[in-house]
């Protein structure tokens, strides 16, 4: 029973730091390691927090989810179809899902990653937390030369820090990410350099790209007690390819994250959004989108072309691994009316 518990306590610290915002309620620390600037309405001094901002989980609710899961078992081998060795350049917009909520976006002769993962697992710990249940879509030396890497969180399953210290050496790219996760970048590599932005900032990616850093109904946490104290974000792409709206994670709140996109950028020519971890809903609706969610999200943004991320990578909650495209073919006969939505496998492409 010992051995059960102290199995449980790592799984469940694992989970914690890989999905964030949920596990212990530690406010006390007094102090931000990542981040000292000053305070903005969505920043208290301390910690960050969303407009839409849900109420943290503590330790009880995620024992109480930890302890009832009855989720559906997932394959140990889950192996996607597709596999890519992308171009060295490409002129117009070519999309490579690498696997989970890793891309290769390949945006007017950038090449832009965001969010790449390579780890085995997408945890803390090296014994405990969400495996790898195939590999990545495309692999690390078929890369091409790449210009610019985007993180949107630091959660494990989105900033995989010996995988940005291996491009830092290998590529020297352009980095960007939200407010205090440049701090978290360079404890890997010191010489890394990392250009670290709040909502509502803009970062000149070069071919007449740029990157504009929005809100996310999100979370943050590297340990236990340092929920909230580097900032999260989506990503808006603008330049000659039209508008391309990213998300990491996020929930989908009330939808103004996603009004207030189409209302300052125009109608999206492409969407990238999660579709996965999702369940228990009571657990993961504030921070995660299900399906449903995704094609509200997809009409809001009056986004031409949808594409889904975010499942059947790494195990992190209830559903089966493939329910999250059942569920997104479901949603899109029910709502999505005009809108083509489809779930990318790792290695798969979609080019305009």
């Amino acid at each position: 029973m010992m051995k059960r518990r102290s199995l449980l306590a790592a799984v469940s610290a694992a989970t914690v730091m890989t999905l964030g915002g949920v596990g212990y309620a530690a406010h006390r620390r007094a102090r931000n390691p990542y981040y000292d600037g000053p305070r903005s309405d969505h920043f208290d001094g301390i910690r960050f927090h969303s407009p839409d901002q849900a109420t943290d989980k503590d330790l009880a609710e995620v024992i109480r989810w930890q302890l009832a899961r009855a989720g559906e078992a997932w394959p140990s081998h889950f192996p996607s179809p597709h596999v890519d060795t992308p171009p060295e350049r490409a002129g117009g917009l070519r999309v490579a899902l690498i696997g989970h909520a890793s891309y290769l976006f390949q945006v007017a002769g950038r090449n832009i990653l965001v969010d790449p993962v390579y780890a085995k697992r997408a945890s803390p710990l090296r014994f405990a937390g969400p495996k790898r249940v195939n590999p990545p879509g495309i692999a690390f030396d078929k890369l091409p030369p790449i210009d610019v890497v985007l993180i949107t969180h630091n959660h494990y399953d989105h900033l995989d820090g010996p995988t940005m210290a291996r491009l830092w050496q290998a590529h020297q790219p352009l980095i960007v990410a939200p407010l205090g996760n440049d701090t978290i970048l360079r404890s890997y590599d010191d010489t890394m350099h990392v250009l670290a932005k709040d909502w509502g900032e803009s970062v000149d990616l070069g071919g007449g790209v740029t990157a504009h850093l929005t809100p996310a109904n999100h979370w943050s946490a590297r340990g236990l007690n340092d929920r909230r104290m580097a900032l999260w974000c989506s990503y808006v792409l603008t330049g000659p390819t039209g508008t391309h709206y990213h998300s990491g994670d996020t929930g989908l709140g009330d939808g103004a994250i996603f009004r207030d996109a189409r209302s300052r950028f125009g109608p999206a020519r492409l969407a990238t959004l999660p579709i996965g971890a999702y369940e228990p809903r009571w657990f993961m609706k504030g921070q995660h989108m299900n399906p449903a969610d995704a094609v509200e999200a997809a009409l809001l943004l009056e986004a031409k072309q949808a594409l889904g991320h975010h499942w059947g990578t790494f195990r992190l909650t209830d559903e089966g691994v493939e329910r999250p495209v059942e569920a997104l073919a479901a949603a899109c006969a029910e709502r999505g009316g005009d809108l083509s939505f489809r779930a990318l496998h790792p290695g798969e492409v979609w080019s305009a």
